[in-house]
């Protein structure tokens, strides 16, 4: 079974030694990542890819359309032991444009179980309903819901106690919003850094992208 898989795996880590013989036995030693990425579960997002780093330099949490939903143990757990334990000094919440989670959200289907997960993209487009009725096109407006989906995840990842914990001990942490592109492989900054409570209250009022 999946013979070809394990192939794969054998090439690619002889690879890996021919080309930086010390890769593995560095790796294995490395789990201090400045980085925590909450992205979408989508296969075409490669987290460490994206950002041309080492495995071991990124955190990475991936769900179903990159929530960050405050009653969700799995990814709490998550963000309290990259901020309590590993001390990661950014968290960056990644959409991706053309996001089937997104779309998923608001086509009208029933698909079950996911329905209640993706139930917080639904609220996303009823508070933004105004903004999103006035883009005709749909591709752009499901990109836009993408992006206020991402501003309004920034929103939770920020107003968690696991940060503002850290916050009040002085300990560094940003909360960035990234879109990915799937068609130029190119992050874009929504310029809604988080790095305090100040920077909270303007969420409030997103920015256009």
């Amino acid at each position: 079974m999946l013979d070809d898989l394990k192939a794969n795996n054998r090439a690619w880590a002889a690879r890996k030694i021919a080309g930086d013989p010390g890769f593995f036995k560095r790796l294995e030693g490395q789990q201090a990542p400045e980085y925590l990425w909450i992205g979408c579960s989508d296969s075409r997002v490669p987290a460490n890819e994206i950002v041309d780093l080492d495995p071991g330099e990124l955190f990475v949490h991936r769900n179903v359309a990159n929530l960050a939903p405050p009653q969700d143990a799995n990814y709490l757990s998550v963000l309290q032991f990259a901020i309590d334990v590993i001390k990661v000094k950014h968290v960056m919440v990644v959409g991706h444009y053309g996001c089937g989670g997104i779309a998923a959200a608001v086509d009208g289907k029933r698909r079950g179980l996911v329905d209640h997960w993706l139930h917080p993209i639904r609220e996303v487009c009823h508070d933004h309903r105004h903004e999103l009725d006035a883009i005709p096109e749909e591709r752009a407006r499901l990109d836009r819901l993408c992006e206020l989906n991402v501003i309004r995840q920034v929103k939770n990842v920020a107003s968690d106690v696991f940060v503002q914990d850290a916050w009040a001990r002085g300990q560094p942490i940003c909360v960035h919003g990234w879109v990915y592109s799937l068609s130029t492989g190119l992050v874009n900054d929504l310029g809604v850094t988080v790095g305090g409570l100040d920077d909270l209250v303007k969420l409030d009022d997103p920015p256009r992208c």
